[in-house]
């Protein structure tokens, strides 16, 4: 399961070659590899990722509500390569 990240950082990444997606807490990078390789059809050459932790908050009625944990996969493709979803549209 991977999903891209839409941020202004994420964003300023891509521009680098750099490409951000949400993924699954038990993915490994090989099979984060192996699925964009997939996907994308491109050449994967370093993939970093980010655990953050899970937290507890209080919702609108005063309740606490607890926020699982996440990861985050930041993907560097070969040179050259590009992924058309996070180019930004021509204005």
């Amino acid at each position: 399961m991977i999903k891209p990240v839409f941020t202004e950082k994420s964003l300023r990444l891509a521009h680098l070659g750099k490409y951000t997606f949400w993924i699954g807490r038990m993915d490994t990078k090989l099979s984060i590899k192996n699925e964009v390789n997939k996907i994308f059809g491109v050449h994967v050459n370093e993939i970093k990722t980010i655990t953050t932790h899970g937290e507890a908050k209080r919702n609108n009625k005063g309740m606490q509500v607890a926020v699982m944990p996440t990861k985050k996969a930041i993907v560097t493709l070969k040179n050259g390569e590009k992924l058309e979803i996070f180019e930004e549209p021509k204005k």
